[in-house]
């Protein structure tokens, strides 16, 4: 019998998850390191979740679900939450610290705050405006010349920001029309499948085929740990989310962004001005503010 989730519990948890999903942020950055294009990257990412995933629904007896619903749920899905914020990623990770990828995963619901507006999903209040300015004027101090990066990779932060806005996509598509009636771990299954579906065909055409086969370096050796790692976690903020509440569960992303930190000035050696952390307490002040208030029963 599984043990009764008590308040320490859930914190200790709540931890884990967070300094776990801060690792894969350096993970990646050495994964990027390979040198391969980033659709050979996502495609063997993509691989290693469709194998953990699958295990996983497998072990609980679950089966794919195959409904018109479930298919639309498993491409918009794949498009919007692997394949663009994850080439995004690739991309802008090589080149920017991974500490500043980590400080700006922060922001998807500076994002999504405004969609749900626009989509009546949500109520306008003052003080989630403030925190929406308070996130932009962090990104601001990011990007301010001479302030934290050198000028020829301010160009890059649009790219970094790719990924957090179209998991606000997700995020906001996935709260409208909920998930055809499958449980996470089925549904992030089936959208894993697609996403690879998706993403074979492009690496074949594009001539950006690498094999995964041995000998294996750090590089694709992170590129391993990270996605098992995140596919695990996935599963695991799923379970947490069912028992302590979706609310109490998004708070990892503020220790995923120190954990991030953290992981990359230990594992990549990093090192950040002060104004990078000026910029990460106004963000995620920003965040803080922009945040709804958990709902009564």
């Amino acid at each position: 019998m599984a043990l009764p989730l008590t308040r320490v519990r859930a914190i200790g948890f709540l931890l884990l998850l967070g300094v776990g999903w801060g690792l894969t942020q350096p993970l990646g950055k050495l994964a990027a390191s390979t040198g391969h294009p980033p659709l050979t990257l996502i495609l063997w990412q993509t691989v290693i979740c469709v194998v953990v995933l699958g295990t996983l629904t497998l072990l609980r007896g679950k089966g794919l679900v195959l409904t018109r619903r479930a298919l639309v749920f498993y491409i918009v899905v794949a498009v919007l939450g692997t394949l663009v914020p994850n080439a995004a990623f690739y991309i802008s990770v090589h080149r920017l610290p991974s500490g500043i990828m980590s400080i700006l995963i922060s922001t998807v619901p500076l994002m999504a705050f405004p969609m749900n507006l626009a989509l009546k999903s949500d109520k306008f209040e003052v003080k989630r405006l403030l925190g929406l300015l308070l996130g932009l004027t962090g990104v601001a101090i990011i990007a301010a010349p001479g302030a934290t990066l050198a000028p020829g990779l301010v160009a890059f932060l649009p790219v970094a920001l790719i990924g957090p806005l179209f998991y606000a996509l997700e995020g906001t598509f996935v709260a409208r029309y909920g998930m055809a009636g499958m449980d996470p771990i089925q549904a992030m299954f089936g959208a894993s499948l697609m996403a690879l579906a998706i993403c074979l065909p492009l690496v074949i055409v594009s001539g950006s085929w690498v094999s995964p086969m041995p000998p294996w370096g750090k590089a694709e050796g992170a590129l391993l740990i990270s996605s098992g790692l995140h596919a695990l976690l996935y599963a695991g903020y799923v379970g947490l989310a069912a028992k302590a509440g979706a609310v109490f569960a998004s708070q990892s992303s503020y220790i995923v962004t120190a954990a991030g930190l953290c992981w990359a000035m230990l594992l990549l050696g990093e090192r950040f001005s002060p104004l990078v952390f000026v910029a990460l307490a106004v963000m995620l002040l920003g965040v803080t503010l922009v945040r709804p208030r958990p709902r009564s029963a």
